[in-house]
């Protein structure tokens, strides 16, 4: 039987275990309720992203162009030994395969090097899907009164065909001119078009769409395409039809470790203040790290605004409504820690209405609200 002394002594330190919970507990149960200090309060309100001291675009990219390029000698035997490929690479697309380039680094300069020496059999045809917007039905237009051009040659030199000489091409729909490409087929080597495409899965070429267009002309016995991607999930734009029998891709890692000066002047830099593409920019940065309600708060707002553009701004009342009925919030409490975070970013901008009511302001124009509302989607 054990000594009543040592069960006494077992009790009272089971009750002391219990009672040093119950103080962990109220502790942290008193912090979570306790306003922030004036430290405290000082020290969130220096993680804002606006208060970082950016530099003039202009200038950053002045510094980064002086930044000399290392293992120059390095990197230069490493493109020669992919120019010791060229040749494999003109008899796969003679057979009428694709090339895909990928690997880090910019691949401008080794495509157009590869065409230059190489495609001199093929017009070249150059399509840069890095620019912020590319006009895929005016480069497939050019292909197709290209051929034209060459059927009405081939016309020329036949007897009772000079009155069709003058004709222009018969369409302007995507539809009629790729059905027209469907049908060139020739012996000839000099009558084939080869589509260079710089980043394939750039901004203006990744919708599917664009990518469905691009499938369908390299379906076309005249047509070859050589293209890079840069984006580690480009992949993801294309399907299994797509990949294996509309582009047939032969994939090449050909890393080059070239810094992307064309490619990235198109894209804003992050450590650099400048314009409404900076600010959409710096926008969807701090709206992907929220959560998924306080980015569909944050889209609630700006569709409002883009909707009543001559109003001085959303009323809080109104937002709260709309969120409520959509359950994005709860309560108000809910609703003003997102707007709290929308604050402490300079997302949102609070002004009195004439009314006296408080108003919600995105401080964005319209063209980049709706850009920024596209790539948060």
């Amino acid at each position: 039987m054990a000594p009543r002394g040592g069960r006494a002594a077992a009790s009272s330190g089971s009750e002391d275990e219990e009672e040093e919970a119950g103080f962990s507990r109220s502790y942290f149960l008193a912090k979570e309720k306790e306003p922030l200090s004036g430290k405290k309060r000082a020290r969130a309100a220096a993680g804002k992203l606006s208060d970082l001291n950016l530099v003039d675009e202009q200038v950053l990219r002045a510094s980064l162009a002086e930044i000399p390029p290392k293992h120059k000698e390095e990197v230069e035997a490493l493109t020669r030994s992919y120019k010791d490929q060229y040749r494999n690479w003109l008899f796969e697309l003679r057979c009428g395969f694709g090339l895909l380039m990928y690997g880090f680094g910019s691949k401008k300069q080794l495509l157009e090097d590869f065409a230059s020496t190489t495609l001199t059999d093929f017009t070249v045809v150059v399509i840069n899907g890095y620019l912020p917007s590319v006009n895929l039905k005016q480069v497939i237009a050019t292909i197709a009164e290209m051929f034209w051009d060459q059927t009405k040659a081939k016309r020329k030199r036949q007897p009772g065909t000079r009155s069709q000489l003058s004709q222009q091409f018969p369409s302007q729909s995507t539809e009629d001119i790729i059905s027209f490409l469907m049908r060139q087929t020739s012996d000839d080597v000099d009558d084939r078009v080869c589509l260079l495409i710089h980043s394939v899965d750039g901004p203006a070429l990744r919708d599917a769409e664009s990518q469905q267009c691009l499938a369908q002309i390299s379906c076309c016995p005249q047509v070859r395409v050589v293209a890079s991607i840069d984006h580690v999930n480009a992949p993801l734009l294309w399907d299994k039809k797509m990949v294996h029998k509309q582009f047939k891709w032969s994939w090449y890692h050909v890393p080059t470790f070239a810094p992307y000066k064309v490619e990235g002047v198109f894209y804003p830099l992050i450590l650099a203040s400048g314009g409404h593409a900076q600010t959409t920019k710096t926008a969807l940065v701090v709206l992907q790290s929220l959560t998924p309600n306080a980015q569909s708060v944050f889209r609630v707002l700006a569709e409002y605004q883009l909707a009543n553009e001559k109003e001085e701004g959303m009323p809080v009342s109104s937002l709260y409504t709309k969120c409520r009925e959509r359950f994005l919030v709860s309560s108000q409490v809910t609703l003003n820690s997102h707007l709290t975070e929308f604050k402490d970013h300079d997302l949102v901008k609070i002004r009195k209405h004439s009314d006296g009511q408080d108003c919600l302001r995105i401080p964005l124009v319209c063209d980049a609200l709706e850009k920024l509302l596209q790539e948060l989607a």
